[in-house]
């Protein structure tokens, strides 16, 4: 059994099509792969749509080490939709803290509210109804819909992109995820989407392990930028402190904060502007409704 990506590239390319033997031949690889390669992480463990859900957002963006620890800290606080709901927004950036992009918990939050206040705490099965709700994009959508509900539908994430772009588009600069979508829905095990995609992933992981990093490839790759010492770790600090100190002052936190008085202050402003924050006489605290932070057509996917 060939696994030269070159031969799938010059075969694909050459029909604009998979033969069936191909097909079969693409996923005997990647299945052997992943059953050979088992790894156990705990949200594979359910077909409960919360946890999926919780899942999904924390690993965005964050590594699969981090979120194994976190996933659980954050279940044990809010064990049900229905606890997430109902919790104030401090708690929860507060059991979120160490994991980042804190506008990923917010989402979160008000996903769950929205499940319990129209849906009655019972997850929507179909993907349009998923995908309505806040900050839920197409892949997130998909990804809860075939994970817990056994949903056959094409989805394309970063270690997905990098299978198919190593194996059908081999020697390729600026792949589209246009030119990947038909190829992950021709593949799709229809029977067990659940498994094909955990196994796709874990290939995915393997390709960047091991070899020059075929998504890179990709007209959508981009570099994420470094955290350390960026403007995104400063608003991160501050609502740190004001999660650890409620009512703290603005000259309070330029006092904690090893940075430029200006930067702080420009920070501060701006995530009480982005309604992050509020103001009580002189010092800031968490805005527990942050309803007015979203909208539909802002997707973290």
């Amino acid at each position: 059994m060939t696994t030269d990506p070159e031969q799938f590239t010059e075969i694909y390319h050459r029909c604009n099509s998979l033969a069936p033997a191909v097909l079969q031949q693409f996923q005997n690889i990647i299945y052997a792969y992943h059953r050979a390669n088992p790894r156990p992480m705990p949200w594979r463990e359910t077909d409960d749509p919360y946890r999926i859900l919780v899942s999904e957002i924390m690993l965005q963006q964050t590594q699969v080490e981090r979120v194994k620890f976190k996933y659980a800290e954050f279940l044990e606080v809010f064990q049900s939709v229905h606890d997430l709901a109902a919790a104030p927004l401090s708690d929860v950036l507060h059991s979120w803290q160490g994991l980042g992009y804190n506008r990923r918990a917010i989402f979160l939050k008000r996903c769950a509210e929205e499940i319990v206040s129209c849906y009655g705490g019972q997850f929507p099965r179909s993907i349009a109804e998923l995908q309505s709700l806040p900050g839920i994009g197409p892949y997130t959508a998909r990804a809860v819909a075939a994970f817990a509900f056994g949903i056959a539908e094409p989805l394309i994430e970063t270690n997905i992109r990098t299978v198919f772009i190593h194996f059908f588009f081999h020697g390729q600069e600026k792949v589209s995820d246009g030119e990947i979508m038909p190829l992950v829905a021709t593949t799709l095990d229809q029977g067990n989407p659940r498994e094909w995609y955990y196994a796709l992933m874990d290939y995915g992981g393997m390709l960047k392990q091991t070899r020059p990093n075929p998504g890179r490839r990709s007209r959508h790759h981009t570099q994420q930028s470094r955290f350390e010492g960026s403007n995104r770790q400063l608003r991160s600090r501050i609502l740190r402190e004001v999660l650890g100190h409620a009512g703290v002052t603005l000259k309070q936190l330029q006092a904690m904060l090893p940075v430029l008085p200006e930067a702080v202050a420009q920070n501060l402003a701006a995530l009480q502007r982005e309604g992050f924050l509020v103001k009580r006489q002189r010092g800031y605290r968490i805005a527990d409704d942050a309803s007015h932070l979203f909208s539909r057509q802002v997707q973290p996917d």
